[in-house]
């Protein structure tokens, strides 16, 4: 799995390990939106065998949207179009501010990316237990 914790400038990035356990932070992709940054995402997907992308949306801690929200999803359908495999949004709200006390050599910007994707791996784990009661996407996928 591939989390982006997207930004018109730079594009966080962090990728699951095989059994769903672990995030780990990878090099930030630069002006997603741009050719060059778009192509790099797709060799991503393809270089890693990612089986879906995670978008975080960053929704305001009301759960109201800002016009970064809008822009988010704008570039999460984007990604539907042209990417082969599933493109999911997530809510991201205080992944950056955990990026940020966390630390560490990774980009903030990916770190946080780490952070929204361990949150979702922590939810599918619970809804694949016997007593979960939301599904990862009811949880998050706005």
């Amino acid at each position: 799995m591939l989390a982006l914790d997207y930004g018109s400038a730079r594009c966080g990035c962090a990728v699951s390990d095989p059994t769903g356990s672990l995030a780990t932070p990878i090099e930030p992709v630069l002006r997603p939106e741009s050719r060059r940054g778009f192509a790099r995402l797709r060799t991503l997907v393809s270089e890693l065998s990612v089986e879906r992308v995670l978008v975080g949306l960053p929704l305001s801690l009301s759960g109201g949207e800002s016009a970064q929200t809008v822009r988010t999803r704008a570039f999460a359908e984007r990604l539907r179009r042209e990417l082969p495999v599933p493109v999911e949004l997530y809510d991201e709200r205080f992944t950056t501010r955990l990026a940020e006390r966390a630390g560490g050599r990774a980009s903030e910007d990916s770190r946080a990316a780490a952070h929204l994707l361990e949150g979702w791996l922590a939810t599918c784990s619970r809804s694949i237990s016997p007593n979960a009661a939301t599904s990862p996407s009811e949880a998050g996928d706005a």
